[in-house]
């Protein structure tokens, strides 16, 4: 090795109450299909190394590297509004942590083998899973949404069971801290309340140290700050269209990051109850029902968090923050996208004058809010053209136009300008990583690169990827994505 790796291991030093520990799985023939040199760099890693044969086996899982400590941890939770009981790592191996620019971070292996916590599972990922996780994730950190991060994915040709059979692939994931409302709802089920306060300590002590010194009591607090987290990146992920798709406690990060990519999607035609998980056969996780099911994510890590409290109320006045502070900052972010500096009254029925309108003509979502930040300076043809309902929109424009050039200083060219930082030129539409899934299926991970190279820079309006930025073609819509995505 060119350069030793300072591995640190805080949550491994909890103890055996909360994970395993095991080698990774070996995958056969490992090859790079893709990495983020920007991780690399947060991480201290030298480039030539992660070009090399050591890393590759090493983020594959077939070495484990001097310092490492992988583990795989236990957690419960609920899924789609029932108690699934114990769950846990089922196919993904914690490293350790390396030094990041802000603190420690996180390194874990996904698709890098059986665990005690993989049930029925294989312990095993697959290339198009692998390379749709690794897309969202740098290309939601390009957006300004909190998430995990990516730094590589490596293919094999290792065989793997799904619909059908596919090869296999692991992806290297980063984060502060991959802690879920469901390592809190695990021993708080289990009455394990001991752990559960040893691990909310832990949370508070690396996390959150404000709530050790508010007022009453420090657990409350540290529901309160998760509440107000969550409340914000969901309002992100409304403002830009995306869709988790499976929105379960053991999904939700105790740090109010984007986790556990798989059916996943950026709207294309605005359908308000548009469902993007083929297995939501209910549309509990609707992409305007997101909202809602955060709040119930949060009642629920609540409940598990009452041993710690001196009584209900403390949960409920913890929680109770929420119910505001998701539509501000939803509001906040939509005003943003209106280039409207701040909020006033009537700027949520203009939003919602619009959304409706959206909605009742199925717009591209991403395209009419591009659409919109070049038409500041009077052009509104091209966000015309959108639109069935011509004069309804021409009505809203007028009453936008006017909310506009009545702001103090108000300058058009200043205006466009922050609306084209703030609406996308491209997203990681499904049809987009189909395409590069397909072509990486036949070797080819040209499209993976180039697709990471636009997601990278979502505002820019790039020479050569004019087709990212179009409008979906015919058969995007028959994709079909699942839990196994």
């Amino acid at each position: 090795m060119s350069f030793p790796l300072a591995w640190t291991h805080r949550f491994a030093d909890l103890g055996p109450d909360f994970h395993t520990e095991l080698r990774p799985t070996p995958l056969p023939d490992p090859h790079w299909v893709g990495q983020s040199r920007a991780v690399a760099r947060e991480l201290g890693l030298d480039d030539a190394w992660m070009q090399g044969d050591e890393a590759l086996q090493a983020f594959t899982g077939n070495t484990v590297l001097p310092g490492m400590r992988p583990l795989a941890s236990v957690y419960s939770g609920h899924q789609f509004g029932h108690w699934a009981g114990q769950l846990g790592d089922g196919r993904a191996i914690l490293l350790g942590e390396l030094p990041g620019p802000s603190g420690p971070l996180e390194m874990q292996l996904k698709g890098a083998g059986l665990t005690p916590y993989s049930r029925m599972g294989d312990g095993r990922a697959v290339l198009r899973s692998s390379i749709r996780e690794f897309l969202c994730s740098e290309a939601m950190h390009a957006l300004g949404i909190p998430t995990s991060r990516a730094l590589c994915i490596i293919g094999s040709p290792g065989l793997v069971r799904r619909e059908e059979i596919e090869t296999a692939a692991v992806v290297t994931r980063v984060a502060s801290s991959f802690i879920r409302f469901g390592h809190f709802e695990h021993f708080s089920h289990s009455g394990q309340h001991v752990q559960l306060r040893i691990l909310a300590d832990f949370v508070i002590d690396h996390f959150y140290p404000a709530c050790r010194e508010a007022p009453g009591n420090p657990y409350a607090a540290l529901l309160e700050a998760v509440s107000a987290r969550t409340a914000g990146m969901v309002a992100q992920w409304q403002a830009v269209g995306f869709c988790h798709g499976v929105m379960n406690t053991d999904n939700m990060s105790i740090l109010g990051l984007t986790i556990d990519y798989g059916p996943f999607q950026f709207l294309d035609a605005f359908v308000p109850g548009h469902i993007c998980n083929h297995s939501d056969t209910g549309g509990r996780y609707a992409y305007n029902r997101q909202p809602n099911i955060a709040y119930w994510n949060l009642f629920a890590l609540g409940q598990a968090l009452l041993p710690l409290m001196d009584e209900q109320q403390q949960a409920l006045d913890a929680l109770e923050p929420y119910k505001a502070l998701m539509p501000a900052a939803l509001q906040r972010r939509m005003n943003d996208k209106l280039g409207l500096a701040r909020v006033e009254e009537g700027d949520a029925e203009l939003t919602e004058s619009l959304m409706k309108l959206m909605a009742a003509d199925a717009v591209d979502f991403t395209i009419v809010w591009r659409r919109l930040s070049h038409a500041v300076a009077g052009n509104l043809e091209p966000v015309r053209d959108l639109f069935l309902q011509r004069e309804a929109f021409d009505a809203w424009a007028v009453r936008w136009q006017a909310r506009l050039q009545a702001q103090p200083g108000f300058d058009a060219g200043t205006t466009q300008e922050q609306m084209l930082r703030t609406n996308p030129q491209v997203v990681l539409r499904n049809h987009l990583g189909e395409v590069a899934i397909q072509r990486a299926r036949e070797g080819d991970f040209s499209e993976v690169a180039r697709l990471q190279n636009a997601l990278e820079h979502p505002f820019e309006e790039i020479a050569g990827h004019d087709d990212l930025a179009a409008f979906p073609p015919d058969w995007a819509s028959q994709i079909e994505i699942s839990c196994s995505s």
